[in-house]
C-alpha cells in the first residue's frame, strides 16, 4: 500500500485549497458537486480543521472535544485503486487521535458502495441515516448514512 506523508495545514501542506478542489471535483464528478478551493479554504480558518494525503488523495476532517469528523475523503480517479484512499483515512485516524479524538464520525453515500467497503473493512458502522439527504437533479434522492468508529 502507498505511504502517504501526512500533512498538517499550518505546516507543509504539498497542496494548495485550489488543488484539492480540483481533486474533489473529479473525485465527485456524476455524484455530487465538487467543493470549491474557497469552501476549502474558508475551512481551514479553524485550527480544529486538518488534512493529510496529497494532489493525488486526501482526507479533510476536524477534531474536538474527543471527536472527529472526516469532512471529506477524495481520490483523483486516475489514481483509485492503489490504496491511497485507506492511507488517508488511516492518516486521518492518526491525526485525529494525535488531537485527543476517542471517536470519529462520518457521513456516506448509502448508493456510494466502495466507500462504504473501505470504511467497513477500517471498522466504521453505521449509527443512523438522514433519509433522502444527498437532493440530486436528475434522479432521486439518497440517503446519508452516519458511520462512527470508536478508537478505544
Amino acid at each position: 500500500m502507498p505511504r502517504l506523508r501526512v500533512t498538517f495545514p499550518r505546516l507543509s501542506l504539498p497542496m494548495t485549497p485550489e488543488d484539492m478542489a480540483r481533486t474533489h471535483a473529479r473525485a465527485f464528478a456524476g455524484q455530487s458537486r465538487g467543493w470549491s478551493a474557497q469552501e476549502i479554504a474558508d475551512l481551514f480558518q479553524s485550527p480544529l480543521v486538518f488534512a493529510v494525503g496529497d494532489a493525488r488523495a486526501f482526507a479533510l476532517g476536524r477534531a474536538i472535544a474527543g471527536e472527529a469528523e472526516l469532512l471529506t475523503l477524495a481520490t483523483d480517479p486516475d489514481h483509485r485503486r492503489l490504496g491511497l484512499a485507506h492511507a488517508c483515512l488511516a492518516a486521518f485516524e492518526a491525526t485525529a487521535q494525535s488531537r485527543g479524538a476517542r471517536t470519529a464520525f462520518l457521513e456516506v453515500a448509502a448508493d456510494n458502495t466502495a466507500a462504504r467497503a473501505l470504511y467497513g473493512v477500517s471498522g466504521y458502522q453505521e449509527i443512523a441515516c438522514r433519509t433522502g439527504y444527498y437532493a440530486h437533479a436528475d434522479r432521486a434522492a439518497v440517503d446519508a448514512l452516519i458511520l462512527q468508529k470508536s478508537f478505544a
